[in-house]
């Protein structure tokens, strides 16, 4: 089978909790991971989600995304695994490494 189609795992909680630790101001609530991000005005807020959405098309996993003017909520989770996995804080990563303004 190729690398693929298997279906990614959950991590436990420990493994969670050591992948949140890495990363800046990322929280876990309901098998998930967030963050929101504090943009200039709604242009750069437009833009910076744009960045998101070019990442998460390469990566093909996809966050939940709200834009409350220039506040953007971002939202990953594995819901092929019902948790989460090693590809939403790769995600995460790659998104904390998008310049804002």
């Amino acid at each position: 089978m190729a690398d693929s189609d298997r279906r990614p795992t959950c991590l436990s909680d420990a493994e969670i909790a050591d992948a949140t630790a890495s990363l800046a101001d990322w929280s876990v609530r309901d098998e998930a991971i967030v963050k929101s991000f504090t943009l200039a005005n709604f242009a750069d807020a437009i833009e910076f989600v744009r960045h998101v959405a070019e990442i998460a098309e390469s990566a093909d996993h996809h966050p939940d995304i709200d834009i409350r003017c220039h506040t953007v909520h971002i939202k990953l989770t594995t819901h092929d695994c019902g948790g989460l996995s090693i590809r939403d804080f790769g995600l995460a990563t790659q998104i904390d490494q998008i310049p804002r303004g």
